[in-house]
């Protein structure tokens, strides 16, 4: 597949497959590895409808599938999530998949708030 300058790449980096805008967002992250149950603690730097990113210097590993909480001003985001890309003792990228509806309220609540402040 051609890629915006012409040429055939068969890796699309990350920020071409951004389908929604980032904005800054600090909030604290607990996520919970699926498969190992290994516990990460960080801090979100940024958010999307799509995802976010969480500062840390523990990141779980690439396609990892974890339960994310997000803690905001007393406020509880709950969403399973995939590991999208890692960047080591920096953190790691991080995609929603499975949000339950008031998580999702909360979600779209926090980014039209962002929108605004702009």
């Amino acid at each position: 597949m051609a890629d915006r300058n012409g040429s055939n790449s068969s890796v699309t980096g990350v920020r071409d497959r951004r389908y929604a805008i980032r904005f800054p967002f600090a909030a604290e992250v607990e996520l919970i590895d699926m498969e190992s149950g290994k516990q990460v603690d960080g801090v979100t730097s940024d958010i999307s409808l799509g995802g976010c990113f969480v500062c840390t210097s523990k990141p779980l590993p690439m396609n990892a599938r974890a339960r994310m909480k997000l803690v905001r001003k007393g406020q509880v985001l709950e969403a399973l999530v995939v590991v999208r890309i890692v960047k080591p003792r920096i953190g790691m990228g991080i995609e929603f998949f499975d949000l339950e509806p008031h998580s999702n309220e909360l979600l779209i609540a926090w980014i039209d708030a962002l929108r605004q402040a702009r």
